[in-house]
């Protein structure tokens, strides 16, 4: 549409230049396009549309362009820009009001331009024009504001679909975990408890039959243990379920994490030892919150896994190349309640005694490093 402005505004200008000679009008004419050329090329990318300052500039054009086709009306043809212009940023009154003032003002001009006399094409051809051109424009713009409300409500949906799908799956969880503890765990301390206070009671008098109530209650404690083990096993993350440990689980999240504005990249230092299934568990699930924040908070391009396995501790570093923040004054973007913010990493260290340092500044990026003594773990 610019464009389109530009070349007709070119276009009734040589029109003009051409049909009249250089005369006492002639510099204002020229002036007067360099001057609305100017003025519509300054105002469209800094107004917004509805804003204040967008309908000031747009008025400003109008008044230019009517003063100019006034003095030359060849340039009316321009008023076809002007028309789409003015019913993308005012209210549908307002718009309807400028399509009419506009038509007016390109009837009078092309009836200068006629041939003497009355020409009806010229003074039905520009409303019918500008009719069907606003009404196709109107139906366009309801049509978008019917997409953009149905799009609103299908993903208002999808998220409340979601996060109902996310609570019956908890709950499904938790009732099959107390049903799993109450036919295993349970049942086994009750028996246990059952066993030894028979053993109380036989001690003195019967040795051989406490002896036996003691060993029978140790099997059922090592079954207990057996089932509790199975039990962290399956909560356990499930890149790590494998076995193949913690470096192979970091670089398949990086290979997951990987989109098309975010690439994920994974190293490897140090020993390939085996770690606790704690700490490999804890660092798995900082690196998938630490990722989340860099996905949604950072706007980075590119991001870095680097997992450094020391002699008496193991270091998990995230680092990207986004906006990054003041660590000291600003709030660390994450620290929300969905569990990736930095207050659960912390958590999740110290558990373990670790510590999570964070180093950032506004533009240059930010450096996660959660590191984990092993001598604790041994």
């Amino acid at each position: 549409m610019h464009a389109a402005f530009f070349l007709l505004l070119t276009a009734s200008l040589a029109r003009f230049l051409l049909r009249h000679p250089w005369d006492g009008r002639g510099a204002w004419v020229v002036a007067l396009s360099v001057a609305l050329a100017a003025l519509y090329a300054l105002g469209p990318g800094a107004a917004a549309p509805a804003s204040r300052r967008g309908r000031v500039w747009l008025a400003a054009v109008v008044v230019v362009w009517t003063v100019l086709v006034v003095a030359a009306p060849s340039f009316a043809l321009c008023a076809v820009p002007l028309l789409f212009t003015g019913l993308r940023l005012l209210p549908r009154r307002a718009a309807l009001a400028l399509v009419t003032l506009l038509t007016l003002f390109v009837v009078g001009a092309l009836q200068r331009l006629a041939d003497p006399g009355l020409d009806p094409v010229t003074l039905v051809a520009p409303p019918a024009a500008a009719a069907i051109a606003t009404a196709v424009f109107l139906h366009a713009r309801r049509q978008a504001e019917r997409q953009r409300a149905l799009i609103a409500d299908l993903l208002r949906t999808r998220r409340d679909l979601a996060a109902t799908e996310r609570r019956e799956g908890t709950l499904a969880e938790r009732q099959r975990l107390s049903m799993e503890i109450h036919d295993t765990l349970a049942q086994g301390l009750s028996s246990q408890r059952m066993l030894l206070q028979a053993a109380d009671r036989t001690w003195d008098g019967d040795p051989g039959t406490a002896r036996h109530h003691v060993r029978t209650a140790a099997a059922i404690a090592e079954h207990n243990l057996a089932e509790a083990r199975r039990f962290v096993h399956d909560l356990a993350p499930a890149d790590l379920a494998g076995g193949g440990g913690l470096a192979p689980a970091l670089r398949a999240l990086a290979a997951r994490e990987t989109t098309g504005g975010l690439l994920v990249g994974f190293h490897a230092e140090g020993a390939d030892a085996a770690l606790p299934d704690r700490v490999a568990s804890a660092l798995l699930r900082i690196a998938q919150g630490a990722l989340a924040n860099v996905r949604e908070h950072s706007g980075a391009g590119r991001a870095a896994l680097t997992l450094t396995r020391l002699d008496d501790q193991v270091v998990l570093d995230v680092a990207d190349d986004g906006r990054g923040f003041d660590p000291s004054t600003a709030p660390p973007p994450g620290t929300d309640a969905r569990g990736h913010g930095l207050p659960a990493m912390r958590a999740r260290l110290a558990a373990l005694g670790g510590t999570l340092t964070v180093e950032s500044a506004p533009g240059e990026g930010t450096v996660l490093s959660a590191s984990v003594p092993l001598e604790a773990r041994r």
